[in-house]
């Protein structure tokens, strides 16, 4: 039984599809790959899996569905776009109502997820979202202030380099502040969020760079650090490259101090300043994108985890009924 896999599909055969596809073949111990979907028969991703040995076809989730081990496949990550999501999911939901959906876009048909927050309470569910790049990075670091005082707004700045943002994620950059500004509520346990991406045309290409500013209520500044940096690590985890880039900073606010933000013009308390930087690990891209890379790792590892469920769960069954 330790040895048994389930079988994954990816659709998006673009950086995010292709890199995640190379995770899967490489690292992964309970999922192995069945099929690479797209819709540009010439795409370098649909080429690469095809010389990998993994089926493809170019005819989106229809083609998918036709493939003759459709109904072998446990998994779909779906790495297209939002609104294309949103189509995708319910035909596949029509066809096999089971299938554990992993959503990297910003469409949010199911709960948000980060895996170092939230997962356990999601295993079971049909379709998770895995937020946005910046939600991946920065949420962690919210809900890590939130377990040890009141987080009352926090605010997180994404850069990332131009060069390392492709169409999906151009088009998507409404639902990236929407979607991120959401989860940081929702996940991170802020009273109010807000999410600013960067896209720096720098050359060289500059690594991706986080910012996350959280107002709370006054706490012990040695605790709220030793909980971020406990949280760095267990991003590490599954993204090597996620880092502080600095020591964490605190500034207390004194009672009274003007703030320009709603609902908090006469706020007091605790503002903590963290910086990030995530390098990739350059399985497919290039090491300077670690905005695509922490998405197909969380993705990977949130995959990973309820799939390791469902064996488990299959393997006590198949023991009870020896």
């Amino acid at each position: 039984m330790a040895s048994e896999k389930l079988k994954a599909a990816i659709i998006g055969s673009g950086n995010i599809g292709t890199d995640l596809m190379i995770k899967i073949l490489r690292n992964s111990q309970h999922l192995e790959m069945a099929a690479m979907v797209g819709i540009d028969p010439a795409s370098d991703g649909l080429a690469r899996a095809a010389r990998l040995g993994v089926a493809t076809t170019h005819e989106g989730a229809e083609g998918l569905m036709r493939l003759p081990g459709f109904d072998d496949i446990d998994f779909v990550f779906d790495a297209t776009s939002a609104n294309a999501h949103v189509r995708n999911d319910a035909q596949l939901r029509a066809r096999k109502p089971g299938l554990r959906v992993i959503d990297l876009t910003p469409a949010a048909i199911g709960p948000y997820c980060v895996p170092v927050v939230n997962l356990d309470a999601h295993l079971d569910a049909a379709n998770v979202n895995m937020v946005t790049c910046g939600g991946q990075a920065t949420i962690p670091m919210v809900a890590a202030v939130s377990r040890v005082a009141k987080v009352h707004y926090a605010e997180i700045v994404a850069s990332i380099s131009s060069k390392s943002a492709g169409p999906g994620t151009r088009a998507n950059i409404d639902e990236f502040t929407e979607t991120t500004s959401k989860a940081i509520e929702a996940v991170g346990g802020a009273a109010r969020g807000k999410a600013i991406i960067v896209l720096n045309p720098a050359e060289p290409p500059v690594m991706m760079r986080d910012t996350v500013y959280t107002l709370s209520e006054l706490a012990d500044c040695d605790r709220i650090a030793a909980s971020i940096e406990e949280m760095v690590q267990a991003v590490r985890g599954y993204v090597p490259g996620y880092r502080l880039k600095q020591t964490v900073q605190f500034d207390e606010i004194p009672p009274g101090a003007p703030l320009n933000l709603p609902g908090l013009g006469c706020f007091s308390g605790l503002k903590t300043s963290v910086f990030l930087e995530v390098e990739g690990a350059a399985h497919y891209l290039p090491a300077y994108a670690g905005n695509l890379d922490i998405m197909t790792s969380a993705a990977l590892a949130t995959a990973e985890r309820m799939a390791q469920a469902m064996l488990s769960a299959k393997a006590t069954t198949e023991g009870a009924c020896a």
